[in-house]
């Protein structure tokens, strides 16, 4: 049995690590913080149209996400600058944006009339299945540590 002060450490330092396990933990949590950013502008702006909310609120979280995986998730804040995180993993976020949207689409042509509640569900549900295969893509291509 471990108690608060031994496991308390033990928990932060894993979490802080560089494993995968860690690194995705902390690519969740980030995930977690952006879409409520996302939902509650969504739900500030629905009255420009659910359209309009949908990608103001993906592009906002976005770059929030975005500068808090360089910062926190893949510790690169300084092996990678604020515009090519921006740039790179914003273009892996376009995808996002497109699926998203026809999820937002789809949503109204099966269900018209939905709730907004509905459809920032369909909304996140999409998301999370991008945001597993964003995971490897900045994993792997934009904040990948190269060998010395």
């Amino acid at each position: 049995m471990c108690s608060p002060r031994t496991c308390g450490p033990k928990i932060k330092a894993r979490f802080l690590g560089e494993s995968v396990t860690a690194q995705f933990a902390r690519f969740v949590f980030v995930g977690g913080v952006s879409n409520i950013l996302y939902a509650s502008l969504f739900l500030g702006l629905a009255a420009l149209g659910s359209f309009t909310a949908n990608v103001i609120g993906i592009a906002a979280s976005t770059v929030l996400a975005n500068e808090l995986h360089r910062r926190h998730t893949f510790h690169a804040a300084e092996r990678v600058g604020w515009f090519q995180t921006q740039w790179e993993a914003g273009g892996l976020a376009l995808v996002g944006l497109a699926l998203g949207t026809a999820a937002l689409a789809a949503v109204h042509i099966l269900f018209p009339g939905a709730s907004s509640l509905v459809q920032i569900v369909a909304v996140v549900a999409v998301s999370g299945v991008i945001g597993a295969l964003r995971f490897l893509a900045l994993r792997g291509w934009v904040f990948y540590t190269r060998a010395v």
